[in-house]
Order: C-alpha cells, then sequence, then structure tokens
C-alpha cells in the first residue's frame, strides 16, 4: 500500500490549481464556499484562472502551471491539493514536478480525468491520491454524496461501497492495490515511465466522450502491452456519451451498456472478477476512489468495495 497523507483538521488549508484547462471564476465558486463551509481554507494558485491558447484553452503556459502545482505540492501551509477541473495538459508537467519538500510531508492530491497523470506519477513515487470530483463540477448538479465522502477521506475515513448486480460482472473474490483513472490517460501513459505498474493490481476505468471503435482501440492496447495478463481484477467505472448522440439512445446514461459489452469482451478470456457500474467518473453521482491503497472486492449476487 502507499503512502497515505496524514488527515485534515479544522482551518487545514486546501490549495486549488488549474493543472490542465482553463476555468471560469464563476465556475469554482460553489466548490470554493463548500471547502469554507467544511472548516477549510481555500488558497488560490496565482494561475487559477489565468488562460493561455495553443490549440486547446490551457490554464496558463507550462511554466506556469509547473509553478502553481510545485507550489502546492511543496508549500508546509498547504495540507490537500485540490484540481479546479481536468481537460487536457498534466501531461506537459510531470518530468518538471518537484516532491522535495512533498516527501517530508504528503497531501492529498485530489482530482480525475487529466489527472490520473498527475496520480500516476505520485503512484510511481510511493503515494496514495484521491480519485475524485473537482472543483468546477460542483456547479454541475452532482451529487452530495460526492463530495462528502471525499472530505471523509480528507478526514481519515476510508469508503466502503455496496452496488447490485450487472449482467457484464465477473464474480470472485480479490484483494489488491488500487490504479488507474480515465481509460485515455491510462493509454496515453502506456510505454512511458510514467505509466502505472499493473502487475498485481486491480485496475480501474472510465472515460467520456470516445467513439465505441476508439474505446476498442485503448482497450485493445492495453491487451497488447499485457495488462490484462498481469492484473487481478478490474472496475469500470461511468462511460458516458459513447459513440454518436445522434444514434446512441444511451449516450446521456452514466454507464453506457454497449461501452461496457465492448470492454467485456475484450476481456473475456480472462478469468479476473470483474465490476462494471462503479458510480465513479465524468458522472453526477461521482464517489471517490483511493489510488494506491489496498481495496478488498467481492463480486457475488451483490458487490462490495472496501478500503
Amino acid at each position: 500500500m502507499k503512502i497515505f497523507p496524514r488527515s485534515l483538521k479544522k482551518g487545514d488549508k486546501i490549495a486549488i490549481i488549474s493543472p490542465a484547462g482553463s476555468v471560469e471564476p464563476t465556475q469554482l465558486e460553489k466548490g470554493i464556499d463548500m471547502i469554507r463551509s467544511k472548516g477549510f481554507e481555500p488558497v488560490l494558485g496565482e494561475h487559477l484562472y489565468t488562460k493561455f491558447s495553443n490549440g486547446y484553452n490551457y490554464a496558463g503556459t507550462e511554466g506556469q502551471r509547473l509553478k502553481d502545482i510545485n507550489w502546492a505540492l511543496n508549500d508546509s501551509e498547504i495540507s490537500a491539493v485540490w484540481a479546479s477541473r481536468g481537460g487536457y495538459g498534466c501531461q506537459h508537467l510531470v518530468e518538471g514536478l518537484n516532491l522535495k519538500e512533498f516527501t517530508k510531508d504528503p497531501k492529498w492530491y485530489i482530482g480525475y480525468s487529466d489527472n490520473t497523470v498527475i496520480q500516476s506519477y505520485l503512484f510511481k513515487k510511493g503515494f496514495a491520491s484521491i480519485h475524485g470530483q473537482t472543483i468546477k463540477t460542483s456547479s454541475f448538479g452532482v451529487t452530495e454524496d460526492s463530495y462528502d465522502l471525499l472530505f471523509d477521506i480528507l478526514k481519515g475515513k476510508r469508503p466502503k461501497y455496496s452496488l447490485g448486480s450487472n449482467q457484464f460482472n465477473r464474480k470472485g473474490n480479490i484483494e489488491g492495490e488500487l490504479i488507474g483513472g480515465n481509460l485515455a490517460l491510462i493509454y496515453a501513459l502506456l510505454g512511458t515511465k510514467y505509466s502505472f505498474d499493473f502487475k498485481d493490481k486491480i485496475l480501474f476505468i472510465e472515460d467520456i466522450s470516445e467513439n465505441f471503435y476508439a474505446l476498442d482501440r485503448m482497450m485493445m492496447s492495453l491487451e497488447l502491452a499485457g495488462v490484462f495478463k498481469k492484473i487481478k481484477g478490474l472496475i469500470v467505472g461511468g462511460m458516458t456519451n459513447m459513440g454518436d448522440e445522434k444514434d446512441n439512445k444511451q449516450y446521456e446514461e452514466s454507464f453506457d451498456e454497449f461501452a461496457n459489452k465492448l470492454i467485456s469482451e475484450r476481456i473475456a478470456k480472462y478469468n479476473f472478477p470483474t465490476v462494471f457500474g462503479f458510480p465513479n467518473g465524468h458522472i453526477k453521482d461521482n464517489r471517490p476512489l483511493i489510488i494506491g491503497s489496498q481495496v478488498k472486492i467481492k463480486v457475488n449476487d451483490k458487490v462490495k468495495v472496501e478500503f
């Protein structure tokens, strides 16, 4: 199990940074107010609202975004680091990340989507992180549980989840270290030194707005890289806005059935237990997971996931 950062106490400071896409102040107001209402002090990164357009609307240049994340990770007054959003841009930062002070006093890094890159980096360095809601998504009508459970983790409580059955689930009991995040970024890191170590791990994947052939291509790449021969189990989270909106009646659904079918077919020849429809991803009920934690999973008629 990776090193867990210390639990937060009332009054602790949480840094808010934008390591990837740009955000508007109005998109973060609700999330920032929520942090205050929970008894913590939000501290805004210097370039939180900076905009830099270079084929994509980034929250500042690579240098500006790197300055903010290194400040947040290493400042002794900061107790947790929360990404404002994902998008694209975290891959720009990994070669310049500095953990000199962080290693002496690790802190929770919170985010999902493109933040999978940062979480993979931290995992490789031996630290756990929280795969959960960003600040921006608080303005999208997500469930209160999505945030309440996340604050529970920050305070030192481990999550437990119970799920119903799913036609694509594969039964079995497993225990292991949880890795993963957004499938597109897991795929993008394959073959690099920043890729997860998959051996004997439980892999979590989720994604949004992918053509079905692109989803299969990513799964095929994981297969060709030997990932499915190495892992002990698989958790499949949100698969939403998949395929063509005109043709897909489940386009707005959190757990696209055809996407799950494609994934199920790709892993059919392997024997590890599998959970489909886990409530984490680009969905409104995005319940936090701890990347780098030991997790126990029981897949029978119902599913239990315990950290």
